[in-house]
């Protein structure tokens, strides 16, 4: 008999897959996803209607299928991506979910972002250029970001006359600098997006490979997960008192399950408070179970009236994560405004959202060649790099090693609400030592000096 846990972790291995294709310039990601579309048979005729006539006002002679991706006009005029373009689409295998991300350096922040929540990154390379500065940068990010699965696709093989030691000479070199940075899985496949070759059908003028293509291998790389090992972490996004007459001690707690699985008689901890309990009941789409997982929405009853609030984090007392009120993480800043030492800033941490002041910049990170700038004292746009964190209450933080969802963060203007940095608590690249900043905090208002 198929458990609860067994059916979910079927469903995500075969319904759904986030990834995000990256690379340099002209290296052809939009004509990879616009194949991608079209030979899967994705692509509405309008759509082809409306590329045909765009390309023929450009003078070409065939369908551009980057244009399928090139939504903005900016990009349809520059010929480049400079921002995030997600396309949805399936096969009778899959569902995916797509981020076309840019290549350009100024936008390794759109690159983030797109990456952030991927299961697999598709990295292109010009077989006629090899792996270059960009590559290594894209790379990095994929790492830094804990993408478990990385596609290197070799495009432009017809242009080497789909010569086996050219793309293997490209390979091996990718994937010894990708394997120096941590990246578990990587896969490499020979193609021309231009000519489809190796994309969603088996290219005839490389019979020397016997891989997947790319469509095959995105139907089919496995991206499910254990949730019985995740640890289980349910943040409160709300908390439900009807004081009704039909229910007059009703008390829930609403919102998603972060990670790992919640079941009903097991004893819990509420974060950062500390205090334990054990959940009464479980209630998911109006009806009560005895056993929910991420990443369901639900309203857990606990046994104790305890004071749980919005922000508060539920998990299990025998796998609690530390609270902390210094915060040391590497961000991704992402606003043309700098992040300085000293910055007073809010950080947002799932549900939670708390003021903290930005102590130190120990280091910034050259994704060229993972060199540390030793105290930057400040990071700027597409910047990554150290940073530490006080903030004014404790926070539960797991490491974002250990979870992705639980171990991230933003820092945000207190002043208008903008997004400043994209954070990643915990080490995931090593900090460099020496050259600290100290943070002058001596004439801040009481109320930001903690």
């Amino acid at each position: 008999m198929t458990t609860p846990i067994q059916l979910a972790e079927q469903l995500s291995a075969t319904t759904l897959l986030r990834f995000a294709t990256a690379g340099s310039v002209d290296d052809g990601k939009s004509t990879l996803v616009g194949r991608l579309l079209h030979d899967s048979k994705s692509v509405l005729t309008d759509q082809l209607e409306a590329v045909a006539l765009a390309s023929t006002n450009r003078g070409q002679e065939a369908p551009d299928l980057a244009l399928l991706t090139d939504g903005l006009r900016a990009e349809r005029e520059q010929g480049i991506t400079i921002d995030v373009a997600y396309r949805y689409f399936a096969t009778p295998r899959r569902r995916f979910i797509l981020a076309d991300t840019p290549g350009h350096v100024q936008y390794t922040r759109n690159m983030v972002t797109g990456a952030s929540t991927a299961e697999l990154a598709v990295v292109l390379v010009d077989a006629r250029n090899g792996v270059v500065e960009q590559t290594r940068r894209h790379a990095a990010v994929a790492a830094l970001l804990r993408v478990p699965h990385v596609v290197l696709a070799v495009n432009k093989m017809d242009l080497v006359d789909y010569a086996e030691p050219v793309f293997a000479a490209i390979a091996e070199e990718f994937t010894a600098y990708a394997a120096s940075l941590g990246v578990p899985e990587i896969t490499a496949i020979p193609i021309s997006a231009l000519a489809g070759d190796n994309v969603v059908e088996p290219s005839a003028h490389m019979d020397w490979y016997g891989g997947p293509t790319v469509l095959e291998h995105l139907e089919t790389v496995p991206v499910s997960h254990d949730l019985t090992a995740c640890h289980a972490r349910f943040p409160v996004q709300y908390v439900i008192r009807p004081q009704t007459a039909e229910h007059p001690d009703y008390r829930g707690y609403a919102g998603q399950i972060a990670a790992g699985v919640f079941r009903v008689g097991e004893t819990v901890s509420v974060l950062p408070s500390g205090r334990t309990t054990t959940i009464e009941g479980i209630d998911a789409l109006g009806e009560s179970v005895d056993i929910a997982w991420a990443p369901q929405s639900v309203t857990i009853r606990l046994a104790d009236d305890i004071d749980v609030s919005r922000g508060d984090l539920i998990a299990p007392t025998s796998d609690t994560p530390a609270t902390t009120q210094d915060v040391e993480a590497t961000v991704c800043h992402v606003a043309d405004q700098p992040l300085t030492v000293g910055q007073r800033v809010l950080l947002k941490h799932t549900t939670r959202t708390v003021k903290a002041i930005v102590k130190d910049i120990p280091s910034r990170l050259t994704l060229d060649d993972l060199s540390q700038h030793p105290a930057p004292g400040q990071l700027v746009a597409n910047d990554i790099g150290r940073v530490v964190v006080r903030t004014a209450e404790p926070l539960a933080l797991d490491a974002y090693a250990d979870s992705r969802r639980t171990g991230s963060f933003l820092l945000i203007d207190p002043a208008d609400g903008t997004t400043l940095s994209a954070g990643m608590a915990g080490a995931s690249f090593a900090a460099a030592g020496g050259g600290e900043a100290e943070a002058d905090t001596s004439a801040e208002d009481a109320e930001w000096d903690f």
